[in-house]
C-alpha cells in the first residue's frame, strides 16, 4: 500500500494500528504536555523498522513489549522506531512511547491544525494531518483504531470528548478518562478543555450532549433546539446514527469555522445568535457523522465523499425543514459555479483544493443530479446502503459509483461520471415541473422525509 499522495510525509502504509492507550499530563497556564502512548499494531508486510507521525513534541523513551526491543531516531516530522528482530505479516507489537513538550498548531497548506490554545482551554481539529500535534500516531484516514484516553488537567476545567468519560480529583487537579471503542481515524479523535458546562440531551434514540460556557446558555439552547428533529430526518434519509453520540461544544472564543471530529462538533461563540442564523452549519456538521466519520475515505482525494454529501444534506435539511428545496438550490449553487474557474476534477481536486468550496458544492450538485437521474426512492434507498455498508469503514469514490451501478443501473454511474470527471460544469437533468432558482421545489413529502409542524 502506498502513502497518500495528497499527504506523502504523513503515515506508514506498513501500519495497521489496532488501539492507542494514551495517558496525558497537561498543565493550561504553562502549555506544557507530557504523555505516555501505548500503541498496539501490526504490520503489513515484513520488517524491522516503522514510523510514527509526531510533530513539536520531543520523545524520551520506546519500549517494546515482550521482550521484542527497540531502538528510536526521532526527526522534525517522525519517530522511527527499529525493532531487535524483524517483524512478520501481521505479527502483532505494543510500543510505549514517552514524550513531552509544548503543543502547538502545525502549520500546512491548508492553514494552522492540531492542538490549539484557546483565551481559556484548548481545542483538537486535526483535519488532515494535525494529530501528531498531541499524540504519536499513523496519520492517515483510513487506518482507523480504538483509543483510551486519561487526561490530567487543572481542577477547574472540564475535559470534553466524544463520549461521556469519568473523572476524578486528587491533589489539587483531575484526571478525566475516555474510551473510544468505535474505531476512529487519527483526525477526527477530539479533546475539548475549558470551562464548560456540560448538559445531557436526548437525540430521539441517540444520547447527546451540549457543553458550551455558561455566557451564552440562552443562545446555545435556542440555535441547538433542532437537533433532535434534525437527527430525526437524517436518520430517515440516511439510516440509523451510526455512532454511539454525539456531542456539541460551543467554545468562549471566535473560530473561523465550525469544526466536525468523531461523533462530535465544535462551533465559535461567533456562530451562536440564538436565531438559528446559522443552522444549515449545524446540519453540515452533523451529517459528517454518517459522511466522514462512520464512514470515511481510504485517501483525501475523495473527500467529496465527506463533504459533498455533509453539503447536501443541509439541502436536505433546508428542504424538510419548510426552507428552499434541494431543486431550488442546486439551480442557485450551480449558477454560482458557473461564474467561477472551471479548473477542478471533483474526484481529483489536488491537495491544494481538496477543502475548494467548490468541491463541497459540485459535489453536493453531483448527488443531486443523481436524485434527478433514479428518483427519490432509489436515491435515498442508495445512501441508506452506503451507509450501511461503509459503517466503520474507509471507502474510494469507485466504491459509490459500485453501489449506484448495483442499485440503480448503468444511467446513474454516466451521470455521476460527468460532474466527478470533467471540469465542464455539467446541466442539471430536468427537475420538477416549473421550478428555477427563485422557487421552492417540491418536498420530500413523498419519501416522507418532511416534517411539518
Amino acid at each position: 500500500m502506498k502513502p497518500d499522495a495528497y499527504t506523502p510525509q504523513s503515515g506508514d502504509a506498513n501500519l495497521r494500528i489496532d488501539h492507542y492507550d494514551l495517558s496525558l499530563d497537561y498543565k493550561i497556564g504553562t502549555n506544557r504536555l507530557s504523555g505516555v502512548a501505548t500503541i498496539t499494531g501490526r504490520v503489513r508486510e515484513r520488517t524491522k523498522s516503522v514510523s510514527f507521525d509526531l510533530v513539536g513534541l520531543h520523545v524520551k523513551k520506546v519500549k517494546a513489549a515482550r521482550g521484542l526491543g527497540a531502538t528510536f531516531r526521532q526527526t522534525g516530522l517522525k519517530v522511527k522506531v527499529t525493532f531487535g528482530r524483524s517483524l512478520e505479516p501481521d505479527e502483532p507489537f505494543t510500543l510505549t512511547v514517552s514524550y513531552s513538550g509544548s503543543p502547538h498548531p502545525r502549520g500546512s497548506r491548508w492553514g494552522t491544525i492540531g492542538w490549539e490554545e484557546l483565551e481559556d482551554g484548548v481545542l483538537v481539529a486535526s483535519q488532515p494531518t494535525g494529530a501528531p500535534t498531541w499524540f504519536p500516531c499513523n496519520d492517515v484516514p483510513r487506518d482507523k483504531a480504538t483509543y483510551r484516553i486519561e487526561i490530567t488537567t487543572d481542577l477547574d476545567y472540564v475535559v470534553v470528548a466524544a463520549v461521556p468519560g469519568t473523572s476524578r480529583a486528587s491533589r489539587g487537579r483531575r484526571t478525566w478518562a475516555f474510551d473510544l471503542d468505535v474505531p476512529t481515524a487519527t483526525y477526527l479523535v477530539a479533546l475539548h478543555i475549558g470551562r464548560y458546562t456540560r448538559r445531557e440531551i436526548t437525540l430521539g434514540g441517540v444520547r447527546g450532549a451540549l457543553a458550551y460556557p455558561r455566557a451564552p446558555e440562552a443562545r446555545v439552547q435556542a440555535d441547538f433546539a433542532e437537533l433532535p428533529r434534525m437527527v430525526a430526518v437524517f436518520e430517515r434519509a440516511f439510516g440509523p446514527y451510526p455512532l454511539p453520540g454525539y456531542t456539541v461544544v460551543v467554545t468562549p472564543d471566535e473560530l473561523e469555522i465550525p469544526l466536525e471530529a468523531q461523533g462530535m462538533a465544535v462551533f465559535g461563540a461567533n456562530h451562536i445568535d440564538g436565531a438559528g442564523g446559522l443552522e444549515r452549519l449545524v446540519a453540515h456538521a452533523l451529517a459528517h457523522q454518517w459522511f466522514g466519520n462512520s464512514g470515511g475515505v481510504q485517501r483525501w482525494r475523495d473527500i467529496w465523499l465527506n463533504e459533498g454529501f455533509a453539503c447536501y444534506a443541509e439541502w436536505i435539511w433546508s428542504e424538510s425543514s419548510g426552507g428552499p428545496g434541494a431543486h431550488a438550490l442546486a439551480l442557485g449553487y450551480r449558477a454560482g459555479l458557473a461564474r467561477q474557474p472551471r479548473d477542478l476534477v471533483l474526484a481529483d481536486p489536488g491537495p491544494d483544493r481538496m477543502f475548494d468550496d467548490r468541491v463541497y458544492k459540485r459535489g453536493a450538485l453531483a448527488l443531486h443530479a443523481l436524485r434527478l437521474t433514479v428518483g427519490d426512492d432509489a436515491f435515498f434507498d442508495i445512501l441508506r446502503a452506503w451507509t450501511s455498508r461503509w459503517r466503520g469503514g474507509a471507502a474510494k469514490t469507485a466504491h459509490f459509483l459500485a453501489l449506484c451501478e448495483e442499485l440503480a443501473g448503468e444511467d446513474a454511474v454516466a451521470v455521476l461520471r460527468h460532474w466527478l470527471d470533467d471540469t465542464v460544469l455539467p446541466r442539471l437533468p430536468e427537475g420538477p415541473e416549473g421550478v428555477d432558482a427563485a422557487v421552492l421545489s417540491e418536498s420530500l413529502e413523498a419519501g416522507g422525509l418532511r416534517q411539518r409542524g
